[in-house]
């Protein structure tokens, strides 16, 4: 179906009226999904292209819900606040906007319009939305030698940062979750990304096999601690002997 707008007095439409336009028209659109990482580059496409004669009589919008990001009249670009810097408009690809350096924020459905001016009034051509998932996977997590608190127990300990949505995370030996109180969890306010550490004391006489586990959403990643005692005591009096080390494998690995 076909809708005609009366001319507008100022040089864009206003925002109410092109909300109505999304809201009464948004049944005839498909919606494609495009899933990328924070801090990734992102092109949603229009999926409509229009030639340099007709981009002089056409209003481009591309808005997030109710939040307008750019807009191109009559051939002139305008970058809304909170994407200034980071957004521009590919024409020649499709009326595409490519999102630089991605953000939790950008999640969301983003919506395409397209009209031109034919007798003096705008009609709606070409309307489509995409959906932007960004995610923010934690890497695989580190685990770090902080050495001996007190004699044979050794102190390790497990990190990860730059994820979302809020981790937890756990040391298990042997299947069995080990009670550690010492866990802190950080946010960073600008990124709302996560940093997540634990330290683990262990009896360095005994084998272990520890797993840090962090659990984020429907996902974890993990990682392995070997501890060999035996491997462990001869690299100990080799120290006491003052042997060369060189060559020797050293027991803890991840």
């Amino acid at each position: 179906m076909d809708q005609t707008l009366k001319p507008c007095q100022g040089s864009y439409l206003k925002l109410f009226q092109l909300l109505v336009l999304v809201g009464l028209l948004h049944y005839c659109s498909g919606t494609t999904q495009v899933t990328k990482s924070v801090k990734d580059v992102a092109v949603l496409s229009c999926g409509y292209n229009i030639s340099t004669d007709e981009l002089m009589i056409a209003r481009i919008y591309w808005q997030k819900h109710t939040e307008m990001v750019l807009s191109v009249i009559s051939g002139k670009v305008k970058v809304y606040s909170k994407y200034e810097n980071r957004t521009f408009t590919d024409i020649s690809n499709n009326l595409s906007i490519v999102i630089l350096a991605l953000r939790l924020s950008d999640n969301g459905e983003y919506t395409c319009v397209v009209q031109k001016n034919k007798t003096g009034s705008y009609k709606l051509k070409h309307l489509s939305s995409v959906t932007l998932s960004v995610r923010a996977d934690f890497p695989v997590p580190s685990i770090t030698d902080l050495g001996y608190p007190s004699p044979n127990i050794k102190r390790i300990i497990c990190s990860t940062s730059g994820g979302f949505p809020k981790p937890h995370l756990s040391w298990l030996e042997n299947g069995k979750e080990l009670n550690v109180n010492n866990t802190l969890l950080s946010q960073d306010p600008e990124t709302e990304l996560y940093t997540i550490s634990s330290e683990l004391d262990f009896n360095v006489k005994n084998n272990h096999s520890f797993m840090c586990l962090v659990k984020y959403g429907d996902l974890t990643v993990s990682q392995i601690f070997n501890w060999n005692e035996c491997c462990a005591a001869r690299r100990r009096e080799k120290r006491r002997n003052g042997e060369s080390l060189e060559m020797e494998e050293i027991p803890p690995t991840t």
